[in-house]
């Protein structure tokens, strides 16, 4: 039968990636190549907007990067500037009414805005737009702002983005694109990642350094917390709009998000997975023949662990990377099917052997009970899970699509019931202490709330509290 299959794994989703280009000649090409690789931070859908000064156009698509900008959609993206926006839903409706860049011609002139992050108080000053006049086109937070923005009396447009995000609270990492500029704004406490990079006589502006590696750009910096960037043909201007507040970088874009051949928050990202993996070891050693990451993510993790305890590191499990979202399925139901669609044991490496499978995270744990019984049908003597972050006990807010706390097996679930549940010989997680100290934060400036249940913002605080359910 011809299904479609959305894979509940054990893998958080981020809510996209973002890319910008300013004073380039195929700008449009440059975004594409951009957003190609930030492909990993959202599979949803993906849009660009491209000017010529005078032109001002938007194409947007749900699916990849590559099936949304086939040769003849580029080539209706003609200007020196753009910037583009590969999208994962954390809030709003799965639809293409929701892809971004979002677009609008309003009395500040025409732009095009693209977010990375999560607004927590967004239902609250919609209902308060709506009740004041505005009307609403998509059912994503991102709206929000291009309608503050709007309504500002303050005539500049660097000053009315100022002015509308001093009414919002939350992650965001935005883009906005006019006729003459580009704006690059991080919140004042620096949730989501944002690096500006140099292209010859271009600027370029993205979510992850991969993206400047693919189209042969340099790494300048970071966009700072509270700091909106305004690029045009006077070159860059730093605008400080807000306060810094302590700083909350997303631990999680280290444990897993990012690819690790990125720089994130002035970090490269390898070294800190490969020393997640380090501490791993030496928290929860085991007595094993082999240590086997769960691919791709788990890789890291695993080398630093099999170097540090001296076990032979392994690929055995394969993962197939060709997975599109519909397939013909047997009649006659295969156990676990999605999961062996994925993932496949090299049953040579394993048998008769004891295995350390590393992976980055358990968040469901239906996947890891699902793996290790792979594992074990595949002649593995014993499976000992190792787990390169704490467990998570609460959803994220922040940009992050996350279960509800009811169904994050460890907010219900101590440790040895997990291992029990999903089948493991033993299960180990990294401490929080130890994941701080691989990204190097002696100064508590990642959040951590998906570990702690601790929020950085009162109003997400309160929202939680009123509806944990537990």
């Amino acid at each position: 039968m011809n299904r479609n299959l959305h894979f509940a794994d054990e893998h958080f989703r981020d809510a996209c990636g973002v890319f910008g280009i300013f004073g380039a000649p195929e700008a449009s090409k440059l975004t594409y190549l951009g957003l190609h690789a930030l492909q990993h931070r959202g599979q949803e859908s993906a849009g660009i907007a491209a000017t010529d000064g005078a032109q001002f156009r938007v194409e947007r698509g749900m699916g990849l990067v590559q099936d949304v900008f086939a040769p003849e959609v580029i080539a209706r993206l003609p200007g020196m500037s753009a910037i583009g926006h590969t999208r994962y839903s954390t809030a709003g409706d799965t639809s293409l009414t929701n892809a971004q860049p979002l677009a609008s011609e309003c009395n500040k002139g025409k732009l095009a805005l693209a977010h990375n992050g999560n607004l927590t108080n967004a239902l609250e000053l919609r209902r308060s737009l709506e009740h004041k006049g505005s009307i609403f086109q998509t059912t994503s937070d991102t709206e929000v702002i291009i309608h503050l923005v709007a309504r500002s009396k303050v005539g500049n447009l660097a000053g009315a983005i100022a002015d509308a995000l001093g009414q919002v609270e939350g992650a965001y990492s935005l883009l906005v694109l006019t006729p003459d500029e580009i704006f690059a704004i991080r919140d004042p406490r620096g949730f989501r990642p944002l690096a500006l990079g140099k292209l010859r006589e271009a600027w370029t502006v993205a979510s992850e350094t991969c993206a400047f590696d693919l189209i042969g750009a340099e790494y300048v910096r970071e966009v700072e917390p509270g700091e909106m960037l305004r690029i045009s043909k006077g070159g860059i201007e730093s605008i400080r709009f807000a306060p810094e507040k302590p700083h909350q970088h997303c631990i999680f874009e280290h444990v897993y998000f990012a690819r690790p051949d990125s720089i994130v928050f002035g970090r490269p990202v390898n070294p800190a997975r490969e020393k997640l993996g380090r501490l791993l070891a030496r928290e929860h050693p085991a007595l094993a023949d082999l240590v086997v990451p769960v691919p791709d993510s788990g890789v890291p993790a695993a080398i630093g662990y099999a170097a540090e305890s001296g076990i032979p590191f392994r690929m055995g499990l394969i993962r197939n990377h060709y997975i599109g979202r519909t397939f013909i399925e047997p009649e006659q139901a295969i156990r676990d099917f999605g999961v062996r669609l994925k993932l496949n044991p090299v049953r040579r490496l394993l048998e008769g052997k004891r295995i350390v499978l590393v992976d980055d995270s358990i968040v469901r744990g239906t996947t890891s009970r699902k793996i290790v019984r792979m594992v074990r049908e595949a002649g593995a003597a014993e499976v000992h899970m190792r787990v390169s972050c704490p467990p998570t006990i609460s959803p994220c807010h922040y940009g992050v699509d996350t279960p509800t706390k009811l169904e994050l097996i460890a907010a219900r679930n101590s440790v040895d019931e997990i291992r029990e549940f999903i089948g493991a010989d033993s299960l180990g997680y990294l401490s929080l202490q130890s994941l701080r100290a691989a990204v190097e934060d002696a100064q508590g400036h990642f959040c951590t709330s998906c570990y702690t249940g601790v929020y950085p913002t009162e109003l997400v605080q309160l929202e939680v509290e009123a509806h944990s359910g537990c």
